[in-house]
């Protein structure tokens, strides 16, 4: 069901300027705000060496300090999607933001392992909200033949983040020392929370937006829900939907953990790889994650203006993408480092190529527009319960066998599980209703 364009508020228009593309300003800020995020997540990482010299901190010490932050991440998933619900986006992200960039300012004044650890729960629970309510905005601001694309982007300042820490990071520590690393990472955040809060307005309050911009964006909103309808957040979890998408999520962050924490392990030890030549070599699949995830968003995006029903143009993706992760299996027998890399990388592709529709989903089933955040934080807490469990299997199990030929089998088995959950268990996508 959809809903025919409200009228256009006093004062917005042409009249004002609006230059028909807003929305895409909000996702370049939004972008940009999830890179932050996991630049700011990642500095410690690329520190964790020169601290660990100055601190005194052990190995396994500096093992729980990197896990602390997943602890409060994945537990805050589901109150941070539902807060984000209850403030809205404009709210939440500012907060959060706040919260992850001056924890991560003080980690520069951290002076031993109990004030790391506090610093990273802290730092866990200011960015668990941060993709709950990325999937809101794009809900609200993306009709839905644009959402997959728009989640896509937002969704790719995970690789970027990720891939720009390395040597932004490693020139701040250089320059200035490790302390001060922190502090520049952290300010990021805290001006970009400072932006946020100024640029961001609901579609129908901002004033740079124009009556066809604003008419575009609703001309195939989600209905208002009938009275009588109201679904609680507890009653999410009676649906087969909410399940497909955590169990499907699960998947495809099982495999793509691989790549954020055992990838270099296994290119180095595999093939002996120098440093130098892995920064080359190790760069290629992060790339191919994020082309594959602007295409998965495009291919679901014009699918559906093509006329494509919703569920085909969205599980084409799902299912498609996670059978074509599942190559990740072929590198424990390529015959060299180029063929297994070739498959390393078309499997982050895949993964990414599957998630851009993966967030799109809360907004797709989403009974309310205030049930988005609730939605992307509950599949988003099977998908980080995923980041823990896949880095420790992998590690027991390699070192049981030395090899890394049984993960990476297991990897290919599970992406094949999650295709197999968006082809079958996940519904018809459509507004969840009761009764």
């Amino acid at each position: 069901m959809v809903t025919s364009p409200r009228s256009t508020p006093t004062g917005t228009g042409s009249a004002r300027g609006g230059t028909g593309k807003v929305r895409y300003a909000i996702l370049a800020v939004l972008f940009t705000g999830i890179a932050i995020n996991y630049v700011d997540r990642a500095t410690i990482s690329v520190a964790m060496p020169f601290m660990s010299d100055e601190l005194g901190l052990s190995d396994a010490v500096g093992g729980v300090v990197l896990s602390a932050f997943f602890w409060t991440y994945a537990a805050g998933q589901m109150p941070g999607g539902f807060l984000a619900d209850r403030l809205g986006p404009r709210k939440m992200l500012l907060i959060a933001s706040l919260l992850w960039g001056l924890s991560t300012m003080a980690m520069g004044l951290a002076w031993g392992v109990a004030s790391l650890i506090v610093l990273r729960l802290v730092l866990g629970i200011g960015e668990s909200p941060a993709f709950p309510a990325s999937a809101q905005v794009v809900s609200r601001w993306f009709p839905r033949s644009e959402r997959s694309f728009a989640s896509a982007t937002f969704n790719n300042g995970n690789p970027v983040g990720a891939t720009l820490s390395v040597p932004l990071v490693a020139l701040a520590i250089a320059t200035l020392g490790w302390r001060w690393a922190f502090v520049l990472a952290g300010a990021l955040g805290v001006v970009w929370a400072l932006v946020w809060w100024k640029f961001y307005r609901e579609p129908r309050e901002h004033p740079r937006i124009g009556a066809a911009e604003l008419a575009h964006i609703e001309h195939d909103q989600e209905a208002e829900v009938p009275p009588g309808e109201v679904v609680s957040w507890g009653q999410l979890f009676r649906f087969r939907a909410v399940w497909a998408m955590m169990i499907g999520f699960f998947c495809v962050n099982f495999v793509a953990y691989f790549f954020i924490t055992w990838f270099p392990t296994f290119l180095v030890k595999t093939y002996g790889l120098s440093l130098l030549k892995f920064g080359f070599y190790g760069m290629i699949p992060g790339i191919a994650s994020m082309i594959g995830g602007w295409c998965g968003g495009l291919l679901s995006d014009h699918l559906v203006r093509r006329g494509v029903s919703l569920t085909v143009a969205r599980k084409i993706p799902l299912v498609g993408g996670l059978l074509g992760t599942s190559v990740i299996a072929l590198a424990v027998i390529s015959p060299s480092m180029g063929v297994a890399l070739t498959a390393l990388s078309a499997s982050y592709f895949c993964s990414t190529f599957a998630a851009a529709s993966v967030w799109a989903l809360p907004a797709d089933f989403a009974p309310t527009p205030g049930h988005v955040g609730s939605l992307g934080g509950i599949q988003n807490t099977a998908a980080n319960i995923a980041g823990i469990v896949s880095p420790i299997l992998i590690g027991v199990i390699t070192g049981l066998t030395s090899s890394f030929a049984l993960p990476l089998l297991i990897a290919g088995g599970v992406a094949l599980t999650g295709a197999a959950v968006y082809a079958f268990l996940l519904p018809p996508v459509r507004r969840l209703r009761l009764g």
